[in-house]
């Protein structure tokens, strides 16, 4: 009897070796090398043929007909919005997530939503049986007569049943239970991932079928284990937040159909992931005011302006190297305006620990919110509160001068809608801003400038 023969494959990229290394020659990662069984050698001499083509004919980029009903709206605006508009058909977008935190429940709402709307809808599990899909449909209030729903994970019964009913979109829960029988790996392995997404690819792209594919998150943050899965798809969205949480952000991470910066905010409850319409209000409803080290600050996400509680604490330290925790911000960018606090602006940080936090799970990731953040410490610092109605932001340089920023005029519209008076933010955007009634707009040139205006 023959020796099986075995490779070695890489977790994160793919990559395979007929012999153990500890650094994966492809991507550079450390302890991702996984043994594998290699498909055996087909008995006949004969080599196996991949599958045919579509045939299709080059033609111009003028002659192709134009569809302007490609979309469908999904019956959730949040997800509509990350999406670019909705559901783009024959595309495949892939969802990730840490387990539980709501990617199913989403989706089979999702489901619900479009065949109330007469659209033929295919939900396949290959985690869950069909009894119970139907007890988390039971719980969610969902009573929908054609929902079409399959328990499998072999791949080549889902292409026949996709082919037999032809729906106009198709979930697939999860892609690591995905395999194909021909394959000698198991399911979740680098070699069935990526053979089940490309045929699933090829499945889109034939029949028109737009497919959700569900992908847990690794411990490495990645989705389904390698991230080629990413180049192969369309869209790529990522579920974040706290599982003992009640809020949920879902980003687009590629989207060949819209933008990639847009956000959706939502809320777990017993009835099912809820839409937020107004998440700025959500976020702030639960500042403590009065509080030093608080700055309110309003962040543009994709198109949306969106105003979060940035919060700082500066304590005396008694190590010998004071501490810096931060969270929902970049150490680094931390780190570089504190120093850009204790040069330029006179403010004794070198024995002070400090310890940042964007209330709401929110990412500051644009250089706007450098100003917010260096007033939150400051505040701390001194103990002196900021006021109740006042919103800061701007950019701070390594001079310590405060740089313009883009969008401020919706940033300030945002502002006036939830009733804040006084927004803090560079000279140079004041001088292209039209003052709105009611509010006193100070611009400022300087981190120093800025701490003796609040303070």
């Amino acid at each position: 009897m023959a020796k099986e023969k075995t490779l070695f494959a890489c977790t994160s990229c793919g990559y395979e070796t007929s012999r153990w290394v500890g650094k994966c020659p492809g991507c550079g990662a450390w302890n991702t090398m996984e043994e594998t069984v290699a498909a055996p050698a087909a008995a006949s001499a004969k080599p196996a043929r991949q599958r045919p083509g579509t045939g299709a004919q080059a033609c111009l980029l003028k002659d192709v007909p134009e569809d302007n009903q490609i979309r469908i709206t999904t019956g959730i605006s949040e997800l509509d919005r990350v999406l670019g508009g909705g559901i783009v058909e024959g595309g495949l977008m892939l969802i990730g997530g840490d387990p539980g935190i709501g990617k199913s429940t989403l989706l089979l709402q999702v489901c619900a939503n479009l065949a109330k709307d007469g659209k033929r809808v295919l939900y396949v599990s290959g985690e869950e049986s069909a009894r119970q899909l139907k007890l988390r449909a039971r719980r969610l209030g969902i009573d929908v007569p054609n929902l079409y729903v399959l328990a499998e994970n072999a791949l080549d019964n889902v292409e026949e049943k996709l082919g037999q009913l032809q729906p106009d979109v198709a979930v697939v829960d999860s892609v690591q239970t995905m395999y194909r029988p021909e394959l000698a790996s198991a399911p979740g392995s680098v070699s069935q991932i990526r053979e089940c997404t490309s045929l699933i690819m090829r499945l889109c792209k034939e029949s028109g079928t737009a497919i959700f594919l569900v992908g847990h998150v690794t411990k490495e943050g990645n989705i389904a284990g390698p991230r080629m899965l990413e180049h192969m798809v369309d869209v790529v969205l990522y579920f974040e937040g706290d599982q003992q949480q009640e809020y949920r952000l879902l980003r687009a991470v590629k989207n060949r159909f819209g933008s990639v910066n847009e956000l959706g905010v939502f809320q777990m409850t017993e009835e099912g992931m809820q839409m937020v319409p107004n998440p700025s209000e959500r976020l702030l409803s639960r500042r403590a005011k009065g509080a030093s080290g608080s700055v309110v600050y309003c962040g543009i996400e994709g198109s949306r302006p969106l105003l979060c509680d940035v919060q700082a604490l500066a304590a005396q330290s008694y190590f010998g190297t004071p501490r810096r925790t931060v969270g929902g911000a970049d150490t680094g960018r931390v780190s570089l305006l504190l120093a850009v606090l204790e040069k330029r602006a006179g403010q004794k940080l070198y024995n002070q620990d400090v310890y940042i936090n964007v209330a709401g799970g929110l990412e500051l990731s644009e250089p706007a919110a450098d100003l917010a953040l260096c007033m939150a410490v400051v505040s701390s610092l001194k103990d002196m509160a900021v006021g109740a109605e006042v919103a800061v932001m701007g950019e701070v340089g390594l001079a310590g001068e405060v740089r313009a920023i883009p969008h401020c005029d919706r940033r300030v519209a945002e502002c006036q809608r939830l009733g804040f008076t006084t927004v803090l933010l560079p000279r140079e955007n004041l001088r292209r801003l039209k003052t709105p009634e009611g509010m006193k707009l100070i611009g400022v040139d300087t981190v120093m400038q800025a701490a003796s205006v609040l303070f």
